[in-house]
Formats: C-alpha cells, sequence, structure tokens
C-alpha cells in the first residue's frame, strides 16, 4: 500500500492503551519515516506521546475533547489537519464517525461497533484471546505496514519540563534528587477488584523503607485518594514498630496531586513501581522502571506490561472474572502476601525481576 503524504492515527482513549499501542504507533511511524505523521488522542493523554522521542516522534498532535458535545470540534480539529488517511486504533463508532465527518478520505480500522459503513477499509478483527499490544500490531499489520518484532522496545523518555515538575513535587517532602524511590500505585479504574488490600500496600511502604531504604510515593488520580488515606492511617498505625527498627519511613502521598505529565517525571525517578493493574503500570514500564504487577480479575495475558517485569497472580478457579467488584471473598487478590510482593521489590531493585504465580 502506498504512503499517504498525511496521515493521522486515532489512539485509544485511556493511558494504559495508549501505552500498549505504542508498538503499533511507532510501526506506522517509521512506515511513514519521509511522510507526515499525526497523532489525535484526548488533550489530557498528550504528555505520554510527548515521551516518543527522535525518529519515533509524530509530526503533530491533535488534541480531541471526546465525549459526545466533543463531536463538531473533534472533526473540526482533524480536518484541519487535511489528511488524507485515518487509521483508528480505537473500535467505537464515534472514532470513525469523527474521521467521517472530517472528510478524510481514506478512514481504515478494525470492522466493530456497526461502524464499517464509515471506514473505506474495515479490517476483521483477530479472535480475542492475545495480549492487547498485538491486537493492534495486528490492525496495521493488515494495513501492510511492517510491524516491529515483539521483543523490539518502544521505550519513552520523561522530558526535562516533566523531570522539574516531579523534582519540585518531591522536594517539597524532603525526597532529594539522588534519593532512591518506590512508586506504589494502590489504585485501579472501572471498579475495586483489581485493587491489592490498603493495609498490604501499609505494610509494603513500611518494609520498604525500613529495610529496603526507600522513599515511598503514592500515586494515582482523584478518584484514588480514599485509598492512599487508607494506606496512610494504616502506616501510621504501625509508626511504633518502623521506629523502633532505627529507621523511619517517608511516605509521600501524591495521590490526586499530579497531572499526567508530573506523573511521567515521577516514574521514570523510580527504582521500582508497585501497581494493581492499572495505566500508571504501564506507563513506568514504558519508561524503563521495573514493575511488580498485581493482577486479580484481570487477565494478565491481555493486559500485562509490555517489559520486564514482576508478575503477582494468585491462582482460583474463578479468575480471571474480570468483574468490577468480587461477589464473593476476593481470594485473587487476598491471596497475594505482603512477603511475596516484598520479595518481588527487592528482586526488581537488584535486576532480576520474574512473573510469579503464587
Amino acid at each position: 500500500m502506498t504512503e499517504p503524504a498525511r496521515l493521522v492515527v486515532v489512539t485509544p482513549s485511556w493511558l494504559g492503551d495508549i501505552v500498549m499501542a505504542l508498538p503499533a504507533i511507532v510501526a506506522v511511524r517509521r512506515w511513514q519515516a519521509t511522510q507526515h505523521l499525526a497523532l489525535a488522542l484526548p488533550r489530557a493523554m498528550a504528555p505520554i506521546v510527548r515521551g516518543l522521542h527522535g525518529t519515533d516522534a509524530p509530526d503533530a498532535l491533535v488534541l480531541l475533547e471526546g465525549g459526545r458535545a466533543g463531536v463538531a470540534d473533534d472533526a473540526a480539529a482533524l480536518a484541519a489537519g487535511r489528511y488524507d488517511a485515518a487509521i483508528l486504533l480505537p473500535n467505537s463508532f464515534r472514532s470513525a464517525w469523527v474521521a467521517h465527518r472530517a472528510e478524510i478520505p481514506e478512514r481504515w480500522g478494525y470492522r466493530a461497533d456497526f461502524r464499517a459503513w464509515l471506514l473505506t477499509r474495515a479490517v476483521k478483527r483477530p479472535k480475542r484471546g492475545g495480549h492487547q499490544a498485538d491486537y493492534y500490531r495486528s490492525l496495521v499489520r493488515a494495513l501492510d505496514v511492517p510491524v516491529l518484532d515483539e521483543a523490539e522496545n518502544v521505550a519513552l523518555v520523561a522530558t526535562d519540563a516533566q523531570h522539574a515538575r516531579a523534582t519540585a513535587l518531591l522536594a517539597l517532602a524532603k525526597v532529594g534528587v539522588d534519593d532512591p524511590i518506590v512508586a506504589i500505585a494502590p489504585g485501579a479504574g472501572h471498579g475495586h477488584a483489581k485493587q491489592w488490600l490498603a493495609d498490604r500496600f501499609a505494610e509494603l511502604g513500611r518494609r520498604t523503607g525500613t529495610e529496603l531504604g526507600r522513599a515511598v510515593v503514592l500515586v494515582g488520580s482523584p478518584d484514588d485518594r480514599p485509598t492512599g488515606h487508607a494506606i496512610e492511617s494504616a502506616l501510621a498505625a504501625s509508626r511504633t514498630a518502623s521506629e523502633s527498627s532505627g529507621r523511619d519511613v517517608n511516605l509521600v502521598n501524591l495521590i490526586g496531586r499530579t497531572d499526567l505529565g508530573a506523573l511521567v517525571g515521577l516514574l521514570s525517578r523510580c527504582d521500582v513501581c508497585v501497581s494493581n493493574d492499572t495505566g500508571a503500570m504501564h506507563l513506568a514500564a514504558a519508561l524503563g522502571r521495573p514493575v511488580v504487577a498485581l493482577f486479580g480479575p484481570s487477565d494478565e495475558r491481555a493486559t500485562a506490561p509490555l517489559e520486564p517485569h514482576e508478575l503477582m497472580t494468585h491462582p482460583v478457579r474463578c479468575r480471571p472474572c474480570l468483574l468490577r467488584d468480587c461477589p464473593i471473598d476476593h481470594r485473587c487478590m487476598t491471596g497475594i502476601s505482603t512477603d511475596d510482593v516484598f520479595a518481588a521489590t527487592a528482586r526488581c531493585l537488584t535486576g532480576a525481576p520474574q512473573a510469579v504465580s503464587l
């Protein structure tokens, strides 16, 4: 297929999905090396792709508003780019409708969500069961784009501005530029079932500080604030034990206090990120940070981080159920012990991550 002179790739909307789409996006960039390539993505997600550097960086960003109210504005933003073709990574009807409204002549994507009539090239979806990154790779492969080898990394690099914002936030908590850090992302979108227990995160934080000598930084969205407060309370209750060990814990709760740009800077600074199945998990991995990933109801075969990592699961017959809330006793997550997660964190600090089924 001939490379269009001006091509736009419409990305997924969610943080983790955008990161998992990066191998497909970079494959298109390298295929489109001598032509104009733009990425269209939600405005709030722009700091992610600003981490693409060198020849993998897009030529332009189209910032989308999203939602029903933003259809006309998003169509106008795409129309202004005078694109010859659009690759639609999302399955949504909306993404195809907006590209159609923008009068982009060629619109390519998966046949999904009753939108085939809006596409000029509708690709049959592969059978589910593989990794989400492979789902995006399969689309661009079907469009005759040479895809990256699965072992080839797509690395993000924090910008100087993102580093500076993270440094300023940490300085307020008396964490120095060279101080070692373990980041913890204790929240999870789309229900509580994916969350490990707050008291176990607190115990992990205590041991990380007292035994490994790392500052512990909590990160997450404003919706995760109750979890952050619960971790702080549980840690405060164990403060006497921490003090008796001869070393206190420097816990910095930045949940709800960072935008995505600052989060990129923070995660790029950490020695390890311990996380539920979240966007922060994927972002830390893309930044080249070791990740301890805790999986319960979600399927690690579909959404595990792409880089080397410690993958923690507890084998029970009912997982992966993909439910937002557990109707029984949350055994897939309660079966993951603090000792095991702490050991995984310590292994990551020595550069020896491994997948673990408990």
